[in-house]
């Protein structure tokens, strides 16, 4: 049987960026969404450390993937971390964050990675984990992220092109960088534009993402 993979959504404009990423790389995979976009409504009122009820919350939200029958899960919002680590304590399947594929994949192209993101209170928790990650890879590297204003809500409003745009137009800020990283899935549809402006490898976390959760889904196949 197609292994069952849930994903746990908190904002709608992730859904299509993940679900294309599947199509291309794991299409035998059997995806099921659920969303809660109340998530990151309310986690934008908290931009500072995650409150203990909000990871509570999240943790509910994904025992409930957990129930339907999932060999894995994928959140695909970044601004969870917290919650995501005390979700894979709870669960016997895998559990991953949205960015991890895509951090390996940064830091083996050097030691200056650039973040564009889009979401600021997913800034922090993505800046943590990264500097987790790094340490725990035992390799050097540094961050530097750009928040760019206002494109999250003209992609919310249905303006996919100007999203792509604005986040285009930051990009050569970053252009000193070994790679840059576009933080979140649903700023993966801007993935054209910023290549078009920097000259640097531009990496983004739906297609990382799937491809490690088939690692881990098969890895533990074969246990």
């Amino acid at each position: 049987m197609a292994p069952r993979i849930v994903l746990l959504h908190a904002t709608p404009v992730a859904m299509a960026p993940i679900q294309a990423a599947f199509a291309e790389r794991w299409p035998d995979a059997e995806t099921v969404n659920l969303l809660d976009d109340g998530l990151s409504l309310d986690r934008a009122k908290e931009p500072g450390e995650i409150s203990a009820g909000m990871i509570d919350r999240f943790v509910r939200f994904g025992r409930y993937g957990h129930d339907m029958g999932a060999d894995g899960i994928l959140i695909t919002c970044s601004a969870f971390g917290p919650a995501i680590d005390r979700l894979s304590e709870t669960v016997p399947v895998p559990v991953l964050k949205p960015n991890e594929a895509m951090f390996r994949a940064a830091i083996a192209q050097g030691q200056r990675i650039g973040m564009l993101a889009t979401f600021g209170p997913s800034i922090g928790t993505m800046t943590d984990e990264f500097e987790v990650f790094v340490g725990q890879s035992g390799r050097a590297a540094t961050l530097r992220t750009i928040l760019v204003d206002d494109a999250m809500a003209r992609l919310r409003a249905g303006d996919a092109e100007t999203h792509n745009r604005l986040i285009a137009e930051r990009a050569p800020e970053l252009s000193d960088c070994d790679a840059i990283m576009l933080a979140h899935f649903s700023t993966s549809r801007a993935a054209e534009a910023v290549r078009a402006a920097v000259d640097v490898p531009v990496l983004t976390a739906p297609h990382a993402a799937v491809d490690r959760m088939r690692a881990l889904i098969e890895t533990a196949e074969r246990a």
